[in-house]
């Protein structure tokens, strides 16, 4: 089961048309959603299961530029101000707090991967810096691990996924926008090769343009379509603690547990150094796009291989627009949790902060992200389908960007100024 979100009165009436259709509900595409209602064009949010039901509810809530390819770090600064503008925006704390992100290191190999890093972005003005073991004590007291030592940056934070859509989805309602949860799309209509609506399970909405965020679905609908979106699916078990009182606020990555401060006062955990990895068809097809990043993590990934590849390809790859797609027949991706992962999180997290020792565990969940070969999201027009633009493949970061990423998508949407330069997000890359 997912994690609650707050609930969002949603409407179940279908319009006949509108201007933009954004396909999925998820934070990115809730934002382009606000951002479009704010400039006065109207906008209809279409979600096959419910509002932020899979990864925008499921992630670990961190917002982050640590870390992040330096060509992705402008949209992580940019997703700064929005987060910080987001209480004033919509009228609800959606719980961010600028209280910085830390990572720690057992070796110098990894210290050196973090010096790396901090010279790849020296340019971009960020505030992160190495620490000492000692300093790392100072920052996050009470602990009992031997580190070679850390990097933090101060400027990073967290926010709440099961508050975060929810405002943004009120706020965009309350400018004009129209939000219907269960409600499959199905396909694009298309007039001389141009989008001019969307079929859904309730029929059609005529549109002039169409945004896709659908997450992990994305690469399914457009396949559909005879366009290629490289994204494979990862899998993350996390958990939550009761309000405890923790050693502090800054959220602390080790290389084989993460914690991080929530708003209730309890903690959400994982075990930042596995990933389980659930077969599937797509493997065999686009598997070998992967290979260099396979190479270099592939320490991360747990391989599974079972119910997920059987589960997966018993859902259709070609459908029509009378259905049933793969939308109707999985209204919310819900994977089951690892519990032996979890058991991980807790263990090493216990031996670094033996505080966590008394920690309450109160909920555990499982989330799936969709990973491209480079690790970064795709937010572009597609060139063979004019009126369609995609914004999906986040990689498990779309929580932190989502306000930025949802901002540019809009920007593309409606051929105004981009809120950064959209070069590094090109979907002709692959």
């Amino acid at each position: 089961m997912a994690p609650a979100v707050f609930p969002v009165e949603t409407s179940s009436h279908i319009p006949e048309a509108t201007t933009v259709v954004v396909i999925g509900a998820g934070i990115v595409g809730l934002t382009a959603a606000l951002t479009l209602a704010e400039r006065g064009i109207p906008v209809v949010v279409l979600e096959k299961g419910r509002l932020a039901g899979e990864q925008s509810s499921r992630n670990l809530g961190w917002v982050r530029k640590m870390g992040r390819a330096p060509a992705d770090v402008p949209m992580a600064v940019a997703a700064d101000r929005l987060w910080a503008e987001m209480p004033a925006r919509t009228g609800m704390d959606v719980g961010y707090r600028q209280a910085g992100i830390m990572y720690l290191a057992r070796t110098e190999a990894e210290m050196a991967m973090h010096a790396g890093w901090l010279k790849a972005v020296d340019a971009l003005g960020l505030d992160a810096r190495l620490l000492t073991a000692g300093e790392i004590d100072a920052l996050v007291p009470r602990g009992r691990g031997t580190w070679a030592g850390g990097i933090v940056t101060p400027s990073d934070g967290r926010a709440e996924p099961g508050l975060a859509a929810s405002a943004i989805a009120r706020a965009a309602i309350a400018k004009g926008a129209t939000i219907i949860e269960n409600c499959a799309v199905r396909t694009l209509s298309l007039s001389a090769g141009k989008v001019s609506g969307v079929m859904t399970e309730q029929g059609e909405i005529r549109c002039d343009q169409v945004l896709l965020a659908g997450g992990l679905w994305s690469r399914r609908f457009l396949g559909n379509l005879g366009v290629s979106l490289p994204t494979l699916p990862l899998v993350c078990s996390v958990l939550r603690t009761a309000p405890m009182e923790g050693p502090g606020e800054i959220a602390v990555g080790g290389p084989d547990f993460s914690f991080r401060k929530r708003l209730d006062g309890g903690y959400t955990i994982t075990q930042r150094g596995a990933l389980n990895a659930p077969i599937q068809l797509d493997h065999l097809l686009i598997g070998m796009r992967y290979l260099p990043t396979l190479r270099a993590q592939r320490q991360f990934l747990r391989i599974k291989i079972g119910r997920d590849f059987l589960r997966d390809l018993a859902l259709p790859r070609r459908w029509g627009p009378a259905g049933p797609s793969p939308f109707d027949r999985v209204r919310t991706m819900d994977p089951p949790t690892d519990p032996g992962l979890n058991a991980e999180a807790m263990k090493n997290l216990c031996a670094a902060w033996p505080e966590f020792d008394a920690a309450k565990i109160v909920e555990t969940w499982a989330g799936t992200m969709d990973i491209t070969p480079d690790s970064t999201p795709v937010i572009d027009r597609v060139g063979r389908i004019p009126g369609l633009t995609v914004a999906s493949g986040f990689s498990g970061h779309g929580f932190g960007t989502g306000p930025a990423a949802g901002q540019l998508a809009a920007d593309l949407v409606t051929e105004a100024n981009p809120l950064i330069a959209p070069d590094p997000y090109r979907l002709s890359r692959f």
